[in-house]
């Protein structure tokens, strides 16, 4: 079983709440654990707000989501001018667990798997990262997974 989710969305602070309900009213509907849910809608806010904040006023973004063999891969996608790559590391490096500045990443990489900031120069930065899926027993989404479907 496989689930494709796009989003293409204005730059603005609704939407971040508007693509978590979407998501997780997915993810519920085909039976993912709660507390898995909950993660997702952590780290998809995280990175929804980071881009949010740092891309350009103007721009766009868009959220890709991808579910397959128990795994979901996120993408948040922005089309502003990309990140100064040094200043990023700098300031992961001199993050503290009290700064407001970076905590966003450092949540995301806690909870989930792969984590990885592509900088596009000029066309924006994206941010991805998978967690994996745990179903409800008996749930559409553990049936489809493991093809007993009837």
């Amino acid at each position: 079983m496989e689930l494709l989710l796009v989003l293409c969305l204005p730059r603005d602070a609704a939407t971040a709440h508007l693509t978590r309900e979407v998501l997780d009213a997915s993810l519920t509907k085909l039976g993912v654990d709660e507390q898995v849910c909950d993660d997702v809608n952590l780290a998809l806010g995280e990175a929804c707000a980071n881009v949010i904040q740092h891309a350009d006023p103007s721009d766009e973004y868009e959220v890709r989501v991808h579910t397959y063999n128990s795994r979901c891969q996120i993408e948040v996608i922005d089309t502003g001018r990309g990140f100064d790559a040094v200043m990023l590391d700098r300031a992961a490096a001199d993050a503290t667990a009290t700064d407001e500045h970076g905590r966003g990443l450092q949540i995301i990489d806690a909870i989930a798997e792969n984590l990885q900031i592509v900088n596009r120069n000029q066309d924006g930065a994206i941010i991805r990262f998978e967690i994996p899926l745990k179903w409800e027993p008996g749930s559409p989404g553990e049936a489809l997974a493991t093809g007993n479907c009837h």
